[in-house]
């Protein structure tokens, strides 16, 4: 453990550098780190003197791979879920933020960048996609669903790439991420040392990263577009499962891939699966946000449930990897049970 600060700040140049620096937890975002990135961004955003934001992370293996679920896991166990919700509250209210941040907001991005993570990151202006750049947003698989302003940006990757992002949890490498829009751009990891100090001197953020981006290339989950599109089109979870299963009936490549994806969703939280399909759905046609306050409506009424506490047991607890989920069936998930997740709230969410 060191005895460093989770994040570090710097004014270099024309930039406002931050790093995440908790490697030994590969950099999952805790509360306090929230609110203190959250008074920096304020701070910087009315600062002349700071004209760019860049985000990097310490650590060879992650940017950041989630939020500190073994802390939100022990606060919902003592059943203080006011102080769980306070988290959730401020890191949407963070999100927010980002998205609307009036300076460019650039992170370097390697190694693997997941839930609580991608909220960081992916409502900036620039995401700069390395070697190592690994995205996914797997909460179904332990009872949660794809926060953080996934009900905004998944239903906006191309086709329903979002819905199989968010029903399968499987990742994107770099060249997927960069074609789908998930990152921006794609520059070698050993160049990012120097595009950072390129960045914090006075060159258009724009025309500085062009300098060193390189072609993504073609990456190999959307060469399997045409069947994500056709698979995950449908608007419940058992149609999609069977018209994956039909795919995998045939045979070469796009049945294998078909297959993959039907086994991924059947090991995932039925629950889950029917919330994430139900905000892809709604996602698309609401504002960025009324997309946030939906998310903290839904996390309002899951963390007082159990299939959050049941998936971070299985996972990180335990890590047993079997979960017995409450229901255990998707036919045992009504509609009307899902759609409670997403009423309204005496005391909606407020955003910057």
């Amino acid at each position: 453990m060191s005895a460093e600060p989770d994040l570090l700040f710097e004014g270099r140049g024309a930039a406002g550098l931050i790093t995440l620096n908790r490697p030994h937890a590969l950099n999952a975002v805790t509360g306090a780190m929230v609110r203190s990135l959250a008074r920096k961004l304020e701070e910087w955003e009315t600062d002349p003197a700071v004209t760019r934001i860049i985000v990097t992370a310490n650590g060879e293996r992650a940017f950041s791979a989630g939020g500190d679920l073994r802390a939100l896991y022990d606060l919902g166990r003592a059943g203080q879920h006011e102080e769980q919700l306070a988290f959730f509250r401020g890191e949407y209210r963070l999100n927010g933020r980002i998205k609307r941040f009036a300076k460019p907001y650039i992170c370097l991005i390697d190694g693997m960048v997941m839930g609580g993570g991608v909220g960081i990151s992916v409502h900036g202006s620039h995401r700069i996609a390395g070697d190592k750049y690994l995205f996914a947003m797997p909460e179904v698989g332990i009872g949660f669903f794809p926060d953080v302003g996934g009900t905004w940006f998944l239903p906006r990757l191309p086709g329903q790439l979002g819905t199989w992002c968010a029903l399968t949890g499987e990742r994107l490498k770099s060249a997927d991420a960069v074609t789908a829009g998930v990152a921006t751009h794609r520059v070698a990891s050993a160049r990012f040392p120097e595009l950072a100090q390129v960045l914090c001197g006075n060159m258009a953020v724009d025309a500085a990263i062009g300098a060193f981006a390189e072609p993504p290339g073609r990456g190999p989950v959307l060469a399997y577009q045409p069947l994500i599109d056709r698979c995950f089109a449908h608007n419940t979870v058992e149609e999609i499962l069977a018209a994956l299963d039909a795919a995998a009936a045939g045979e070469g490549a796009h049945a294998a891939f078909a297959s993959t994806a039907s086994a991924s969703i059947r090991a995932k939280c039925p629950t889950s699966l029917k919330i994430a399909l139900a905000q892809m759905r709604a996602g698309i046609g609401t504002d960025f946000e009324e997309c946030m306050r939906t998310e903290f409506r839904v996390v309002t009424r899951v963390v007082r449930g159990t299939e959050f506490y049941e998936g971070v047991r299985a996972v990180i607890i335990d890590k047993d990897q079997s979960p017995r989920w409450r229901p255990p069936s998707l036919a045992e998930v009504t509609p009307e049970q899902v759609m409670r997740y997403f009423d309204p709230l005496p005391s909606e969410l407020p955003l910057p």
